[in-house]
């Protein structure tokens, strides 16, 4: 089969491996019908997140139909289209019992991005596409993917969906939507989204489901900053102008907002102090939106964090944050708790996810989508490859 392979910092492939097959009773095999290029896939792409190996497949958004099953899959059957939550999770443990399905503590045999104290405590759930540190299980920027735990993970989908419109409940759609519901945004809330790449924009969309008043967004692309103004009705702000926190406290009376949704992450761009220290490895991580998060949110607010962070950061400011009384929420996204009352919002025509979409590519050309995405040419917005 045809597969997307990282071969190191900027150098992925689209080559043949050997086609996947079932391992445990309840695996599936699913044959890829759409798969995306992710903003956390850049991470990888540019070497930036470690224990990457040589041929691992990527990718973590994805949907197909189910072309084989084992012999103790209960919940789909060959035939079925179904969406994959990124998240692979039992169903079973301690976690997952409570619906916190990204820290299922029994498909992920390697560590997590934990530095301290990762000898005390069992790791997160296992990822798709996402390294070593997350079990190295293969990913779906492929024509075909076993999928483990799938009585708990392949959601069926009605057909009367197209691909694209269920496509990013696979990750991006939950991931803004867990972000803005953990910040506490309800009607009339005012909230400021630092990024404005899909994240960003799928926040923005659950902002507005949920009744927020006004909406920042902070981006210096302004293709991406015009496009999420007319589809979502934001406040844009272009950080490369002005800083942004600053401005919000401007604009909301001096108080800030209720919410703030740092959808950027650790290679937010910061100061030269910043970049230098992350180049001596004195810091892993750029805090610089963290920081804007912080100052432009009202006392008693809320920061949500569903950009990726990794290792360590300076000047964190949690003398502000205490000072203010602030309420943080951060993690990888528990889709399977999100999944079924999104896709009804889907199907109700409450959210449309596939607006974002600007490209649509063969898989055979997946390394050019990396490139386009990454460089934001072409007013890239969100790549869909199809096998």
């Amino acid at each position: 089969m045809l597969a997307l392979t990282y071969h190191g910092r900027r150098d992925v492939r689209v080559e043949n491996v050997p086609d996947p097959g079932l391992q445990q009773p309840d695996d599936i095999v699913l044959r890829v019908t759409a798969t995306a290029i992710c903003g956390s896939d850049l991470h990888l792409y540019r070497g930036k997140i470690p224990a990457m190996q040589g041929g691992d497949i990527l990718g973590h958004e994805f949907m197909g139909v189910v072309e084989e099953c084992g012999p103790e899959v209960t919940r789909v059957k060959k035939g079925d289209r179904v969406v994959i939550p990124f998240v692979i999770a039992c169903g079973d443990c301690f976690f997952c019992a409570q619906q916190q399905y990204a820290a299922c503590e029994t498909t992920n045999p390697d560590r997590g991005s934990l530095l301290m104290e990762r000898k005390h405590i069992t790791p997160p759930a296992a990822l798709f596409g996402y390294s070593h540190l997350y079990g190295g299980v293969p990913g779906g920027q492929a024509e075909l993917v076993r999928v483990p735990k799938a009585n708990v993970g392949p959601f069926p989908v009605p057909g009367s969906l197209s691909d694209e419109r269920v496509l990013f409940l696979s990750d991006i759609l939950p991931t803004g939507y867990q972000a803005v519901e953990s910040a506490g945004v309800k009607r009339g809330s005012t909230v400021a989204i630092f990024g404005a790449g899909p994240v960003g924009m799928m926040a923005a969309a659950s902002a507005r489901l949920l009744g927020a008043e006004r909406i920042f967004m902070i981006d210096q692309a302004d293709y991406r900053l015009a496009f999420a103004q007319q589809a979502y009705g934001i406040e844009p702000i272009d950080f490369s102008e002005c800083d942004p926190s600053e401005r919000i406290l401007e604009l909301t009376g001096g108080r800030g907002v209720d919410a703030s949704i740092d959808a950027v992450g650790f290679e937010a761009k910061g100061s030269a102090t910043e970049t230098a220290l992350t180049a001596l490895k004195v810091e892993t991580s750029s805090g610089a939106s963290l920081r804007q998060c912080i100052a432009a949110t009202r006392r008693g607010g809320a920061v949500a964090i569903p950009g990726v962070y990794a290792g360590y950061l300076h000047a964190f400011m949690l003398g502000d944050a205490f000072d203010k009384g602030l309420r943080f929420a951060m993690g990888q996204t528990h889709v399977q708790r999100y999944l079924p009352r999104l896709l009804e919002h889907v199907e109700n025509g409450d959210l449309q996810p596939e607006a974002i979409i600007s490209h649509r590519m063969k898989l055979a050309d997946a390394a050019r989508g990396y490139e386009m995405f990454e460089a934001m040419q072409d007013e890239c917005r969100k790549v869909v490859l199809t096998p």
